[in-house]
């Protein structure tokens, strides 16, 4: 057998052992776990509140747009610390592409604004 051939069945082998191992310690949870009913499990919960309603309700769709909206925001400030930092090192095409960057993401937030979508209501 070939090294590449042995490296790769090494992988395989570590991915089987992971997969014995994690389906080894799941079945041994559900024979060691107590399996006693209880209706109070059930029911939801309200941040020590007493429910109130029914559990399944809809939500305005403008929080899940008002979440993708941050994220949106908080991805790009992952991507503009790093380059803050090494900003001599990537000099002006790095610069160039930062604000190629921000522009996009300026346009996103122009385009989300004129669609009303910021309005809290």
């Amino acid at each position: 057998m070939s090294e590449f051939l042995r490296d790769y069945l090494l992988v395989v082998l570590f991915l089987v052992l992971a997969g014995a191992l994690v389906f080894g310690m799941l079945g041994l949870g559900s024979l060691l776990r107590p399996t006693r009913s209880q209706p109070q499990k059930y029911i939801t919960y309200e941040s020590g509140v007493d429910p109130v309603g029914l559990g399944w309700s809809q939500s305005n769709i403008r929080y899940y747009v008002f979440a993708l909206l941050f994220v949106m925001f908080d991805v790009e400030a992952v991507f503009i610390f790093p380059w803050a930092t090494r900003l001599e090192a990537y000099g002006t095409f790095g610069l160039v592409e930062m604000a190629i960057f921000i522009f996009i993401l300026a346009l996103g937030l122009v385009y989300a604004w004129r669609k009303g979508v910021l309005r809290w209501i």
